[in-house]
């Protein structure tokens, strides 16, 4: 278990009701659920997500995701990992190409509860579960040549911030989650 997790997001100030709602899940849970860095927790586990902007914070870096059928952040699971901020570097790479990215910040940008449905993944179902996720802002440089990772997306590409949330097919993410981590950007440009 990560102490430094924990404190991370202890100290972390919501920013609205569901940020509130979800710190405290996130907190009960790496408390109380066993394998919470694994998927060997088939009821929630955490993970890491990535909102990576340009240099002049102008634009999001996302990719068409295969199984939600929509346009998306980057990210994954911890998969044993309890450095966040490790993972979701690691993902935005090996999920867009990318090899100039850094974070804005190595503070937490944004917390989530997620729910998954449930859905097939390479050839197994996998049943519905919570992803209890930390949200890091990266920053990334536009000219590096992106890649797709064929078992999780189909294209990746670079977005200004009002298309990027209008890119996402999934109405609860567009609403609750990409139109929050835009509007985050102006308190965090004045730093």
């Amino acid at each position: 278990m990560s102490d430094r997790l924990k404190e991370q997001i202890r100290a972390y100030r919501p920013v609205n009701e569901q940020e509130e709602r979800d710190k405290e899940l996130i907190l009960r849970c790496l408390e109380t659920e066993k394998d919470i860095f694994t998927r060997e927790n088939h009821l929630a586990h955490m993970t890491a997500s990535a909102w990576i902007v340009n240099e002049q914070r102008t634009k999001v870096l996302m990719a068409y995701h295969n199984i939600y059928k929509s346009w998306s952040w980057l990210g994954g699971h911890a998969d044993g990992e309890t450095d966040l901020l490790k993972v979701a570097l690691k993902e935005a790479q090996e999920e867009s190409g990318i090899r100039h990215v850094k974070p804005v910040s190595e503070k937490i940008y944004s917390l989530e509860v997620l729910t998954v449905d449930g859905h097939v993944k390479k050839g197994a179902y996998v049943s519905s579960h919570l992803h209890l996720n930390v949200t890091y802002l990266l920053q990334a440089e536009e000219t590096d040549v992106l890649h797709i990772k064929e078992d999780e997306n189909s294209n990746v590409a670079w977005f200004p911030l009002e298309e990027a949330v209008a890119a996402s097919t999934e109405p609860w993410f567009q609403e609750h989650i990409y139109c929050k981590l835009n509007e985050k950007l102006n308190y965090w440009n004045l730093k």
